[in-house]
């Protein structure tokens, strides 16, 4: 069985080992638009040793940001300064990856160091949108606009503008966002999708969405590129998403063009009962690999180098992909490599070499 430490081919792509970078939103754009933060945030992650770095939650359109600080893709300004960012991530080995998503439900928020409520539309927020007129709950309780199926289709179609958006700013990995309780992930649970028209109701009817986003995205997106999507596999409520639509969903997306289900959970209502802890997330990734056969990524409280290690060397997953323990660490693969005896896998920049 592969190490963490060895490469992994998707499709053309390789990456250098088996760490990645989740995607993890920065609240630090203006209008979108990326700048120096998320340069120094993403390229010091590549400088680190990941081999994958995934860009954060990028919106598709204005509306479908979770905060006004969001980063977008729904403009060409958008391409030059994530391409710039793009070029820095390859010159120093890893991979650029991006997430596409809209917020539903959940946009219009402040920023978390803002208290992350709704905002009010005359107090900077927006008119949010999603599968039904049921609120998030809590102190995200806008009641959303119910699309309708021509706004269905023009969401539709803002995902596949960004995809070709993503191409052109030099990404060789695309992620379409299905998980913690966003537009996607809206339509796929019961709990935020009442509709009864043919997006509603039966498992068929609300697979549909994601189903022809994919199918969609993926006329645009090249065929030699890695395409994946992230899915909450559990909501942890009764009546909600569970595991076992989750492996159905992944077996149905695999046949659409999707490479790998990158495997999360939670965040489609606020009163969830979560078990967090090491590995927690970990069995929903080994069950979709195994019955969908489909390559996975594993995700959530995943901190220690032996840890990420027996995940890849036990066949749970193909990829581990880190949030916190990189933004507490952005040197984690090195370390890692280090302390699991592959030190030499994880080369240094060469301004780093005589201290690394």
């Amino acid at each position: 069985m592969p190490h963490l430490f060895d490469p992994f081919t998707l499709k053309s792509i390789t990456l250098r080992n088996r760490v990645g970078v989740s995607p993890m939103c920065q609240y630090s754009s203006d209008d979108g638009v990326a700048n120096d933060w998320h340069l120094v945030h993403l390229g010091s992650r590549a400088l680190g040793g990941a081999g994958l770095v995934i860009a954060e939650a990028t919106a598709v359109a204005p509306e479908g940001r979770i905060t006004p600080g969001d980063a977008g893709i729904w403009a060409d300004k958008h391409v030059e300064p994530l391409a710039r960012i793009n070029r820095f991530i390859k010159e120093h080995g890893a991979v650029a990856g991006i997430q596409i998503a809209h917020a539903g439900r959940k946009a219009s928020a402040a920023v978390p160091w803002a208290g992350g409520a709704h905002l009010a539309n005359d107090a900077g927020g927006w008119t949010t949108v999603a599968p039904s007129a049921v609120p998030f709950g809590g102190d995200q309780n806008k009641v959303p606009h119910a699309l309708s199926v021509d706004e269905i289709k023009g969401v539709q179609a803002n995902f596949v503008a960004a995809a070709k958006r993503s191409l052109a700013a030099g990404y060789e990995w695309l992620e379409l966002h299905s998980a913690h309780g966003y537009l996607s992930h809206e339509f796929l649970s019961p709990l935020s999708n009442q509709r009864t028209d043919s997006y509603g109701g039966s498992f068929d009817n609300r697979i549909r969405f994601i189903l022809e986003t994919t199918r969609a995205v993926r006329k645009v997106w090249p065929e030699n590129l890695p395409f994946t999507v992230r899915i909450s596999c559990t909501d942890w409520a009764e009546g909600g998403w569970d595991i076992d639509q989750s492996v159905e969903l992944a077996r149905r997306l695999k046949t659409e063009g999707i490479d790998l289900v990158d495997c999360s959970s939670g965040g489609a209502v606020p009163h969830a009962k979560i078990p967090v802890g090491p590995d927690f997330q970990v069995p929903f990734a080994e069950r979709i690999r195994r019955e969908a056969d489909i390559a996975t990524a594993a995700v959530g409280m995943i901190t220690e180098p032996k840890q990420a290690d027996a995940i890849i060397r036990s066949g749970q997953a193909d990829l581990v992909l880190l949030a916190r323990e990189e933004l507490r660490d952005p040197y984690w693969p090195a370390h890692a490599a280090k302390a699991l005896g592959h030190a030499a896998a994880v080369q240094p920049p060469k301004q780093y070499a005589r201290a690394w």
